[in-house]
């Protein structure tokens, strides 16, 4: 698990195919004196298993799932990208619970200067439109974001310059492909209010207003 508050900005220092996947090596300014194989770090909000590692890199191997669902299959060597090794029980909770599992890849579609402030706007698909809330929380290549406004779903963030400063934020720019992760509270919330339904085989949620009405959760 993660926190989506991010500890460093690494650089893809390669791409490897192997066998329809990829093996990524990320450069980084990030203490790896404690990682151990295995562990996870969340790169760009993609939660990536450490197969090998030195003082300032490290290496994932990324399924195929993992391309198809991150922007992570239009990855360049020396792209930024943003980095959070995964959090200890005595970490600083200082964003919200990041599982680094990406739900879909979204787009930046506008871009300004709000004061001092970065100001952006986000259009995610619109399958992900019921797990967003203004005020709520939003990772968006594994940083913790607030929604400040929301019209459907499109979401807009105001983010401060410390923020820029250390993430990759300042390199998005009008139609920059991003990974979004919903709140992970709004899915589970999503299956207990299914009730027994949920073990039903569907590819679609059947969670409506229909269906809340009909069970008692709407008057």
């Amino acid at each position: 698990m993660f926190t989506g508050i991010i500890e460093s900005v690494g650089q893809v220092e390669s791409l490897q195919p192997l066998g329809g996947d990829v093996r990524v090596r990320i450069r980084t300014e990030l203490d790896l004196s404690d990682v151990n194989l295995g562990d996870s770090i969340a790169t760009n909000g993609v939660c990536l298993t450490v197969i090998a590692w030195g003082k300032d890199w490290y290496s994932a191997d990324v399924s195929l799932e993992s391309l198809n669902r991150t922007t992570l299959g239009q990855w360049k060597v020396g792209q930024k990208v943003n980095v959070e090794k995964a959090m200890l029980p005595t970490t600083r909770f200082g964003g919200h619970i990041v599982s680094g599992h990406v739900d879909a890849v979204a787009e930046i579609s506008c871009v300004r200067h709000d004061a001092r402030s970065l100001y952006f706007e986000v259009t995610a698909p619109a399958a992900l439109a019921k797990y967003l809330a203004e005020k709520g929380s939003i990772t968006v290549d594994g940083v913790s974001l607030t929604i400040n406004h929301l019209r459907g779903n499109i979401l807009s963030l105001n983010l401060i310059p410390h923020t820029a400063e250390r993430t990759n934020i300042a390199t998005w720019k009008l139609g920059t492909q991003v990974n979004l992760e919903v709140d992970i509270l709004a899915r589970y919330i999503e299956r207990l209010l299914l009730g027994d339904k949920a073990a039903e085989v569907s590819n679609e949620s059947k969670l409506s207003m229909a269906f809340l009405a009909e069970n008692g959760f709407l008057k």
